[in-house]
């Protein structure tokens, strides 16, 4: 049975690792809940400018990112649902909703909530 006050997933990230990444040589801080370490493994990605400005989103693969992709960021105990723009889900794969379950287990998450809550500001309500 489905909690009606969320909307089904589209893409489900079962992250058992979260990261936050500054890279001062290309100014960009990368944020992103991943399966596994392996590159051909489920993941999500948020980019953005070390400066600000426009988030940028991806799942999976590059070509299924986009800027200003995310509408709203929610988060309860199972883990996050990231509503995607309407505008912007041909870009997502055709995904409305992708949902990063994260278990007990998952490494380095509270940090990465945190820059998370920082990138995204009102997208990403406490």
């Amino acid at each position: 049975m489905t909690d009606a006050t969320q909307p089904l997933a589209e893409i489900v990230i079962r992250a058992a690792y979260a990261s936050v990444v500054e890279d001062d040589e290309d100014g960009m801080l990368f944020i992103g809940f991943a399966e596994g370490e392996e590159e051909d493994e489920p993941y999500c990605l948020f980019r953005q400018a070390l400066a600000g400005g426009p988030v940028w989103f991806e799942v999976n693969d590059e070509s299924f990112g986009a800027e200003d992709a995310v509408e709203q960021v929610t988060q309860d105990a199972r883990g996050l649902s990231i509503a995607i723009r309407p505008e912007m889900v041909a870009q997502i794969g055709w995904a409305t909703h992708v949902r990063v379950r994260i278990g007990a287990e998952c490494e380095s998450v509270d940090d990465a909530l945190a820059a998370l809550h920082d990138m995204l500001g009102v997208h990403f309500p406490l």
